[in-house]
């Protein structure tokens, strides 16, 4: 416990003792992960709009004019069994027609001279969270026309393929974004460590010929990457929260942004934790890329 209180204290006497190194560090680290934060904000937002949007995902199913409503009925019952439909609608033609009438009242026209209701009765089905893909909604519609009760089936394929390639495109932007940043967080920290290891590197040459071990000499200076990239990491947090509240208002002033607003909601706790842990790991990595550099510590 002694020594690693030592290196602990060690650690945060390189930063006091390095201060303008030390905020300009903190200061740039800080902004590297609010551009990451930023990012990470706005992915996991679109993410959510894109899932909500998934969710309305529909197949509407036609009957032919000579189904009965029992046939209705037991057909109804059978595909609530089906494990890709998680609700059904039932739409009869009475329902159909005042449902036109009401969306659009000046086509009223259109229905002049054909003496009967055109429309036919239908199911509106909704589609299970672990089948709203593209193959798996195209396979229910297969099934679905294949019956012989079933005129037309109708659903948006080009929604749900477009909605499926924007997550894909998304994630792979996210995992560009992280790793660029990642890459110059860690830059930055080895660069900052690097300058301390010249501006103490009579100390850790005494420290050397007194028989220190590597180890030793260098846990200091681990510990003070780590420590870094965590006071970075945080002070971003607390950029992103005020720039999160600024967005907030300015859009509850002038209208929500791309009509989502109200849907916005800030990064959950376990993300932000996640945040400082990946500081940390980040500022550590860079302090091993700067004393893998320096033979006067390896030795």
């Amino acid at each position: 416990m002694t020594t690693a209180r030592y290196l602990l204290s060690e650690a945060v006497d390189n930063i006091k003792a390095n201060r303008t190194t030390t905020v300009t560090a903190v200061v740039t680290t800080a902004f590297t992960m609010l551009g990451m934060g930023v990012f990470l904000l706005l992915y996991m937002n679109v993410q959510d709009v894109l899932g909500s949007l998934r969710e309305e995902i529909k197949v509407i199913v036609y009957f032919r004019d000579t189904v009965s409503p029992e046939e209705i009925a037991a057909l109804e019952v059978q595909l609530r069994e089906d494990p890709a439909v998680s609700s059904i609608e039932f739409v009869s033609r009475e329902q159909a027609l005042v449902s036109f009438r009401t969306r659009f009242p000046s086509e009223e026209r259109l229905l002049n001279g054909l003496g009967e209701n055109p429309f036919p009765a239908s199911l509106v089905l909704k589609i299970g969270p672990r089948f709203r893909t593209s193959q798996a909604v195209s396979d229910l519609v297969k099934k679905l026309q294949a019956l012989p009760e079933v005129e037309e089936v109708l659903y948006n394929r080009s929604l749900i393929e477009n909605l499926a390639a924007g997550l894909r495109y998304l994630r792979l932007l996210g995992l560009l974004v992280g790793t660029v940043l990642a890459a110059s967080m860690v830059t930055i920290l080895a660069n900052t460590t690097r300058l301390t290891l010249y501006a103490r590197r009579e100390d850790i040459e005494i420290l050397r010929l007194i028989g220190a071990t590597p180890g030793f000499i260098k846990t200091p200076f681990l510990l003070e990457g780590a420590l870094l990239g965590g006071v970075g990491a945080a002070c971003s947090l607390l950029l992103l929260r005020g720039v999160f509240a600024f967005a907030e208002t300015k859009m509850a002033l002038h209208g929500s942004f791309w009509g989502l607003g109200a849907g916005l909601s800030f990064l959950p706790a376990r993300l932000m934790t996640g945040m400082v842990i990946l500081g940390i790991m980040l500022g550590f990595l860079g302090s091993i890329v700067s004393l893998g550099q320096l033979r006067d510590v390896r030795r």
